[in-house]
């Protein structure tokens, strides 16, 4: 046993050499490899054109390369993995202030937007309650919930997508109704 436990050093102590008479070696062939590779490569802006701040990125349950970014200048979608975005509900909103956006497991046709920045700062913006969408986000319906002005989360329930829980926190900066 004790033998079994010399070798084991002895090889162990041979191979921290050998990486370290190596690395050296490993470092410039990469350095070099790393010069040559990325030059062809050049920096492309993906979009979405003017995402300010964002609240919420989430993807399609059924959809994989479907992906929605909701920021404080309305609601995003991509259906090419972000390749190409285009702004969905800007007809509907009546703010562009997303905090909070959800897609129903149990139907991911029916989605719910909570309005609102939910980022705590100095120059918050406000929104207008929740809408709902029951045709994948093509049409949306203003729900109420006006006076909450920043919302933060929103679930859906897992089963029945007419129950949905919302977190809010109300107005920032003054006293709330």
């Amino acid at each position: 046993m004790k033998n079994l436990i010399t070798n084991f050093i002895y090889l162990m102590l041979i191979g921290t050499a050998s990486i370290l008479i190596t690395a050296p070696t490993l470092t410039i062939q990469a350095q070099n490899a790393e010069n040559t590779s990325f030059q062809a490569m050049q920096w492309r802006f993906i979009g979405p054109i003017a995402g300010n701040r964002g609240s919420v990125v989430l993807g399609h349950p059924t959809e994989p390369n479907t992906f929605y970014h909701g920021a404080s200048n309305g609601l995003w979608k991509t259906e090419d993995a972000g390749t190409y975005w285009e702004p969905v509900g800007d007809e509907y909103f009546k703010s562009g202030n997303i905090g909070a956006m959800e897609i129903s497991e149990s139907n991911p046709d029916i989605m719910y937007v909570g309005m609102g920045e939910p980022q705590m700062r100095n120059n918050v913006s406000w929104g207008d309650g929740v809408y709902k969408s029951t045709d994948g986000g093509e049409t949306w319906t203003h729900l109420g919930l006006e006076e909450t002005h920043h919302i933060s989360q929103v679930r859906v329930h897992p089963t029945n997508p007419d129950i949905v829980y919302v977190g809010a926190y109300g107005h920032a900066f003054g006293p709330n109704p």
